[in-house]
């Protein structure tokens, strides 16, 4: 009997511990337009900034405020930007890339 209460105590235990212990074992996965931004925009975009043009930023209110506020606006700057930045065609990156890149942005720089 001693050892029925045993188990049953120790598995209601490891029921309780297993949803508390999935959160700090697992690994918070990047997603692959965060990933293809560091590739291709952080050098003159760091953090959603801009060295070239500092005025020019990525967050919501810059972005907004040169009427970029859609992904299809900033791919839009990516096929076809102004000058001091890097025109990234097709060949560069590709549609679905860039529509991951312009979700990413949308996402992190609010």
């Amino acid at each position: 009997m001693k050892s029925t209460w045993k188990i049953a105590v120790l598995a209601v235990a490891v029921c309780l511990a297993i949803p508390f212990a999935s959160p700090y074992g697992a690994e918070k996965k990047e997603s692959n337009g965060a990933k293809l931004y560091q590739q291709h925009c952080t050098a003159c975009h760091p953090d959603g900034g801009n060295i070239i043009k500092p005025g020019m930023t990525l967050l919501k209110k810059d972005r907004e405020a040169h009427g970029v506020k859609t992904t299809k606006d900033i791919i839009g700057k990516m096929r076809n930007p102004g000058p001091g930045m890097t025109k990234f065609d097709t060949k560069m990156i590709s549609d679905k890339e860039a529509k991951e890149i312009a979700e990413y942005i949308l996402a992190t720089y609010k």
